[in-house]
């Protein structure tokens, strides 16, 4: 089966940013993100899921424990379970990523308060 945003499962997160699922298993998460200029995520951490982000086209701003990383279109970051970190989108362009998560990271999500 050939999986395309077309035939994906559809979701909206945050200030207008699109998910779709291209796998949704317990043990693996792949997911193509969208996101809009000015977007960005809550800082949070997982505590058994370790993610892979890659950027397919556009600028993506990771903090990372307070770090800030940029990676751009072909690159990708590495984010470990329990390291706190969040995403944002402060170019004028649309950001489009996939991320993937071992195990799954929906349901293992801590937001960071401070």
């Amino acid at each position: 089966m050939v999986t395309t945003i077309d035939n994906a499962k559809h979701y909206i997160w945050g200030h207008q940013c699109d998910g779709w699922h291209l796998l949704k298993s317990d043990s693996l998460s792949v997911i193509r993100e969208r996101m809009p200029p000015g977007t960005s995520e809550i800082e949070h951490h997982h505590v058994l899921s370790q993610q892979v982000f890659f950027v397919l086209s556009g600028t993506a701003t990771f903090f990372l424990n307070g770090k800030l990383v940029v990676a751009e279109a072909n690159q990708s970051v590495i984010i470990p379970k329990g390291v706190n970190h969040c995403i944002k989108n402060l170019s004028e362009y649309d950001l489009h990523f996939l991320v993937i998560s071992a195990p799954k990271s929906h349901g293992d999500r801590v937001d960071v308060k401070y």
